[in-house]
């Protein structure tokens, strides 16, 4: 094959470049290693033991130390003078004796510790010099290990090259078979590329309606779910409705009515008359059959109970210390059974029969009834604390204006009152969450309801934002510092704080 017919990329000027640089850090790798090898420290060495201690006279004073005791007594007439004289200086030379014996005592004992104490030292400059001595081999394998790096991979870049060649000449050996095959190179190669080129189309086609039917897959998958989720909300509704009415049903012969007499006259115990100022005047609020569908509503748009669960740990701290503490649109129990495991004493009410029989079913204790009438109904300052959360846009302005008043009757001095709502200050939120949900009336700005619950009697009012909006899925900067940049990052800054700002909010106050 001729240089005319193949461009190359790499010419020899270049591959000299790169050899210079290879064999430049070659030279600096070996530098540095030597320098290594040199640096390495050998093993230094250690003193002696200690002098071994002086026990010369030890035997000695071992066998002399008695005075009294050991002095011969000569017979006759010696004997007889000496005796009152040791009868004169016995007491004074028995006094030095036990001296004496207190003293090589002393020395018998230092001469075993100093001993032992030289046998220590020396079993621990031993066991430094092995240790030094295995640092020090291990210091040489490690350079040894080292040394082998470059070889290795100048083999891998040899094996490398040498199967790059191999390929390029089989390449080449290839187009000149395809070039004398046909009419020349130009349509041999051409020929290939258009036949790529199909198979690639093919592909992407094949590619697309792959993804198309795992999109509808996908879709069909989650209303399968969420139809799912819908019959079996609407089975544990009718299973508990047709136990009540059994329990409920006379026990005489004949027909058994449905419905027992207090809920034809009325509804049930607890649930608002059609004269009371409730929110909505529907099946979700009155606890009837169809109340199972808001139950379904919570589960697919809220979250799951452990989703809205971590989302309320945050208000443990202020209902800390408190007992007796009310939860008014309780829902499913998720902040009830956080107080339980506080130890707090709680109780949950909510208008939701379905949401009720659930929070019963976990053992909660919770009761079907509007949150005015329920109130209404407690002694004055009974209550340690009072949490409704995503509950006030649910409710009539007079409704709301007369629940904050009788809030702030029932609590007792420094009982705390939160109340959790969607922050429609937050254009986001007001359009994905509030207008989402049928059974919402009005909705209320931070301010608003902050000044309703300060007039209602709490004086000390906190409004405290929160859900932040994730700040990857705000507007973001233009990259410039020119003032045309500054002025765009501006507004979008403006509109970041319009648009998309927390998603919900929190009233808490303290009543004095």
């Amino acid at each position: 094959m001729s240089d005319a017919r193949f461009s190359r990329s790499i010419d020899k000027a270049h591959l000299a470049r790169l050899k210079a640089a290879r064999e430049e850090a070659d030279a600096a790798y070996n530098a540095a290693l030597s320098a290594l090898d040199a640096a390495l420290p050998g093993a230094p060495s250690l003193p002696h033991p200690a002098a071994p201690a002086d026990e010369a006279q030890v035997t000695v004073l071992n066998e002399r130390y008695a005075v009294l005791s050991g002095l011969p007594m000569p017979g006759g007439l010696k004997g007889l003078l000496l005796r009152p004289v040791l009868a004169l200086v016995g007491p004074y030379l028995a006094r030095q004796e036990a001296f004496n014996a207190a003293l090589v005592d002393h020395v018998n004992r230092n001469v075993a510790a100093e001993r032992s104490v030289r046998a220590s030292q020396a079993a621990v400059i031993e066991t430094l010099r092995i240790e030094l001595e295995r640092l020090a081999t291990f210091h040489s394998a490690l350079i040894v290990y080292l040394q082998q790096l470059t070889p290795y991979v100048d083999t891998k870049d040899h094996e490398f090259d040498g199967l790059a060649t191999r390929r390029v000449e089989d390449v080449g050996d290839a187009i000149d078979t395809l070039h004398h095959r046909t009419v020349g190179p130009g349509g041999a190669i051409s020929g290939v590329g258009d036949e790529l080129n199909k198979r690639l189309e093919r592909l992407a086609v094949h590619e697309h309606r792959f993804e198309a039917r795992v999109a509808a897959l996908d879709a069909a998958h989650t209303q399968l779910a969420q139809s799912l989720g819908v019959v079996t909300r609407a089975t544990q509704t009718l299973k508990r409705e047709v136990e009540r009415i059994v329990e409920h049903a006379p026990a005489v012969g004949g027909r058994q009515s449905a419905v027992t007499d207090a809920e034809t006259a009325g509804g049930r115990a607890g649930s608002p008359s059609p004269a009371d100022p409730v929110t909505v005047d529907n099946s979700f609020a009155r606890g009837g059959i169809e109340s199972f569908k808001y139950v379904g509503f919570e589960d697919q748009f809220r979250g799951s109970t452990t989703v809205i669960g971590e989302r309320l740990k945050d208000y443990l701290p202020v209902f800390a210390g408190q007992q007796d503490v009310l939860d008014i649109g309780c829902g499913r129990g998720e902040f009830l059974e956080l107080l339980r495991q506080q130890g707090t004493r709680s109780r949950g009410l909510d208008i939701n029969h379905e949401m009720v029989e659930e929070c019963r079913q976990r053992g909660l204790e919770a009761t079907e009834g509007d949150a005015l009438g329920y109130l209404g109904g407690l002694p004055d300052e009974s209550l340690g604390g009072i949490f409704a959360a995503q509950v006030v846009e649910h409710l009539q302005p007079d409704y709301l204006v007369a629940l904050l008043q009788r809030a702030h009757d029932v609590l007792r001095p420094g009982g705390m009152l939160a109340l959790e709502t969607v922050n429609v200050a937050c254009w986001f939120a007001f359009f994905q969450s509030y207008v989402r949900d049928i059974t919402h009336v009005r909705p209320l700005h931070p301010e608003t309801l902050a000044y309703f619950v300060r007039a209602s009697g709490f004086p000390h009012v906190d409004v405290q934002f929160r859900s932040p909006y994730p700040e990857a899925h705000k507007l973001q900067h233009v990259p410039g510092g020119d003032a045309l940049h500054y002025a765009v990052n501006a507004n979008v800054d403006k509109l970041n704080s319009l648009l998309f700002t927390h998603l919900d909010y929190a009233v808490i106050a303290r009543k004095p």
